[in-house]
């Protein structure tokens, strides 16, 4: 009987990593080929700067009514939904474009709609996963998760590039919605959720709203742990952001603007990803999730150190891969940490709050050194914020209570 149920949540689990694979290989595809023709079509900084807010704002704005639903409805349907809305969406536009009626305003209007599918989206996935995954599978399972969106940020830019480059933007469009289909095919069909989490009766008024979204916000106050792993998150994503962002700019300037190196820079981080996500999955990481992420502190920080200092473009890629391998050891324990000590019916409010910081710091991150990198040199940007990761790192392992909400339950 125990081996059945094993069987069943593994095979569960599986569809489910699937489904989504699959969804967001065509999103980001997308994503990318839309950017990328902008750029090519416009070549406008202004348009750009637009379209990244279109992509990463609504998603803000959208992430505490998100958190609500994901508490008071099926994960399951949200997820569902979302995608195909989007998918419909992506549809009409396909549908438009085919007909000649082109407009920069439809695709400024589509990436909106496309990041509010997706801020509804995000913390019913991260909810649901604890309720498909047994606890003591959850870090192994979140490890093959990584593995597989690394997968996905690896093919994606590639995909998009080839179709881009033989076939007109619409075709694309029209990838993205049997993409969609088959992500939702799967996760409806195949992907049985057993245990959901019964929601309070508060009623369907703005006032109801408010006072769920406050009671999530109330519970990170009270969580010292929570606070403390929500204000790192940040602050790690703010340094994150030279390593992150300016390494093109620094390529092509330390390097040589040579069209290859920019796509090799991102396959490096993308396999280290990977090779990240499979290292977690196998191994689990240290008994103590916290000191798992204290590790990724201190690697991320070297890495993006060496960054700043290495003169030899195939060190450097191999420094990246590093860098790469490094995120699935922070991202993996903290979703695990957050999946296991929060209450399920409080899941998806928590989760829209961190869906919140993760879309400002990075762009927060971006303003703040994005300037500065016409000022200073990016190596020098480099070497800062690595040493700054560094005492970051430091100053988390000091933190007693992400100490002791990251010991392992006893046997």
């Amino acid at each position: 009987m125990q081996e059945n149920e094993n069987t069943k949540w593994k095979r569960n689990a599986g569809f489910f990593i699937a489904g989504q694979f699959v969804s967001m290989f065509g999103s980001m595809l997308v994503s990318h080929a839309v950017t990328w023709h902008v750029t090519l079509e416009e070549k406008s900084g202004l348009l750009i700067a637009l379209f990244t807010c279109a992509i990463m704002l609504p998603m803000v704005f959208i992430s505490p009514f998100a958190g609500v639903w994901a508490d008071r409805y099926n994960r399951k349907h949200l997820i569902n939904i979302s995608d195909a809305a989007i998918a419909i969406v992506t549809l009409v536009t396909a549908v438009v474009y085919s007909l000649g009626m082109r407009s920069i305003l439809l695709l400024i209007g589509v990436m909106m709609v496309r990041s509010i599918g997706q801020g509804i989206q995000q913390p019913s996935v991260n909810a649901l996963i604890p309720q498909i995954v047994p606890p003591e599978h959850l870090m192994r399972f979140n490890g093959i998760q990584s593995a597989a969106q690394s997968v996905t940020m690896f093919a994606s830019p590639m995909a998009a590039g080839a179709l881009l480059f033989y076939f007109p933007i619409q075709y694309i469009f029209f990838v993205d919605v049997i993409t969609a289909i088959v992500g939702i095919s799967t996760v409806f069909f195949c992907v049985k959720v057993t245990h959901t989490p019964k929601p309070k009766e508060e009623g369907a008024g703005a006032k109801a709203y408010y006072r769920e979204m406050a009671e999530g916000v109330r519970f990170i106050k009270n969580e010292a742990w929570l606070k403390t792993l929500f204000v790192a998150s940040a602050v790690f994503m703010v340094l994150a952001a030279p390593s992150a962002m300016m390494t093109p700019l620094q390529v092509a300037r330390s390097f040589g603007s040579d069209v290859w190196r920019l796509p090799s820079i991102e396959i490096a981080f993308s396999s280290g990803m990977m090779l990240g996500g499979i290292v977690i999955a196998a191994w689990g990481g240290f008994k103590n999730k916290t000191h798992t992420m204290i590790l990724a502190w201190v690697f991320f920080g070297l890495t993006t150190l060496l960054f700043g200092v290495t003169t030899n473009f195939w060190l450097y890629l191999a420094v990246m891969i590093l860098c790469g391998t490094a995120m699935p050891f922070y991202n993996t324990p903290a979703m695990s940490l957050m999946q296991t000590k929060i209450p399920p019916e409080l899941m998806g409010r928590v989760f829209s709050v961190l869906s919140m910081i993760s879309s400002v710091a990075m762009p927060l991150g971006a303003m703040l050194f994005g300037p500065l990198a016409d000022a200073v040199k990016i190596e020098i940007l480099l070497i800062i914020t690595g040493v700054l990761l560094l005492a970051g790192a430091f100053v988390f392992s000091t933190r007693k209570e992400m100490i002791e909400v990251g010991k392992a339950p006893e046997a």
